[in-house]
């Protein structure tokens, strides 16, 4: 995977184009030169954070890969796909000023919802769920799959609100022509009835634990990749664990985090005072946590190198290991449960809950 075992860093990229996907939506391709390469070679589903300062304040957004991974060299050029939110400080500026030969800053590629098509695994069969912008990520894993692994299979079961919102159509129709056999495209759209396939609305828990069984074999499929709005995410993962599903089989990217909740907070003790030691490219330091802060927010102060991306629990960039002592964890969306039995926590949404913590953030 990408910069695994370095933390990620901010370079300047150009702009090489920006193409206009829907109304809301566009995709900006990022040109990487030949010696910063390396340092963004990316395994399919990646994403990258994109920063800007605006009236003396810091925005940072994450936007998945859509790119197909090359097989051997590292990559010229990078593309992400941008869908424009409500009042949203970045998408908006993507949308209405971004233009070819600006520069960007733009950390390299980070995110764990990805797909090796080298594994041992990668010759079997692999679906995914998405929803709206969800597609993002799985067109790379996709596509990068297909072409890398000749016997794969993939399953692509997509959402949309209508066929005039629907990002990367010709992306996605570009895999069913050029892979008929190992690419299968199922489409519903909510919004829009369709003159054939799947009858309009959304895809639901129970709709989709009747319509899984009848697309694919799912007790022989090797991952499942669910992205997408919290609640066809949380759906589409009931409908598998109903289905029997292995835990260790689903992966899971939640966009549009508003649409869900954080976790109920369990009634823990805060301590008066708190200190957070922190390890952070071989440096380690120790700093007084202030009333309310986040455990990142108390390192940023201090550091402000410290990696994050979204401070939403969704991107896990700020992902550290928890050494000692013991937090509250708001919000995770980022995080496998494998990973938080073994002690990783999202230092974005972790509160203390003794006097003392330590964070690692080089593991």
């Amino acid at each position: 995977m990408a910069n695994e075992g370095g933390r990620a860093r901010f370079h300047r990229l150009r702009v090489a184009a920006v193409d206009r996907l829907t109304d809301d939506s566009v995709a900006l391709a990022l040109a990487v030169p030949p010696e910063l390469r390396e340092a963004y070679r990316f395994t399919p589903g990646q994403h990258l954070a994109l920063r800007r300062t605006v009236d003396g304040a810091e925005i940072r957004r994450t936007y998945s890969i859509c790119s197909t991974a090359p097989a051997h060299e590292a990559p010229s050029s990078l593309r992400v796909g941008v869908r424009l939110v409500d009042e949203g400080a970045f998408s908006t500026y993507a949308h209405k000023e971004i233009a070819v030969g600006d520069e960007l800053e733009v950390m390299t590629p980070a995110g764990r919802f990805t797909l090796d098509p080298t594994s041992d695994t990668a010759s079997g069969h692999y679906a995914a769920v998405v929803g709206g912008s969800g597609i993002t990520p799985v067109l790379s894993i996709a596509g990068t799959l297909l072409e890398r692994a000749p016997h794969a299979r993939f399953c692509l079961i997509r959402s949309d609100r209508t066929t005039a919102s629907t990002m990367f159509l010709e992306e996605v129709a570009d895999l069913k022509d050029r892979y008929p056999d190992r690419f299968q495209l199922v489409t519903v759209l909510s919004r829009e009835d369709q003159q054939a396939g799947l009858a309009s609305g959304r895809l639901d828990q129970e709709r989709l634990a009747a319509l899984l069984p009848a697309l694919l074999p799912v007790e022989r499929v090797a991952g499942w990749y669910l992205c997408g709005p919290y609640g066809l995410v949380q759906g589409a993962e009931r409908a598998l664990r109903a289905l029997g599903v292995r835990r260790d089989r689903v992966h899971e990217e939640i966009f549009h985090v508003d649409d869900g909740p954080a976790k109920e907070r369990r009634t823990v003790p805060t301590p008066a005072h708190s200190t957070v030691t922190a390890q952070l490219d071989g440096r380690a330091g120790t700093w007084p946590v202030q009333d309310g802060e986040s455990l990142l927010e108390t390192v940023l102060r201090n550091r402000p190198d410290a990696p994050y991306a979204c401070k939403g629990g969704v991107c896990g960039t700020c992902r550290a290991f928890l050494v000692s002592g013991s937090i509250r964890m708001d919000r995770n969306f980022a995080l496998e449960a494998e990973e938080t039995e073994a002690g990783y926590v999202l230092a974005c949404q972790s509160h203390p809950t003794t006097e003392k913590v330590e964070l690692d953030f080089d593991r």
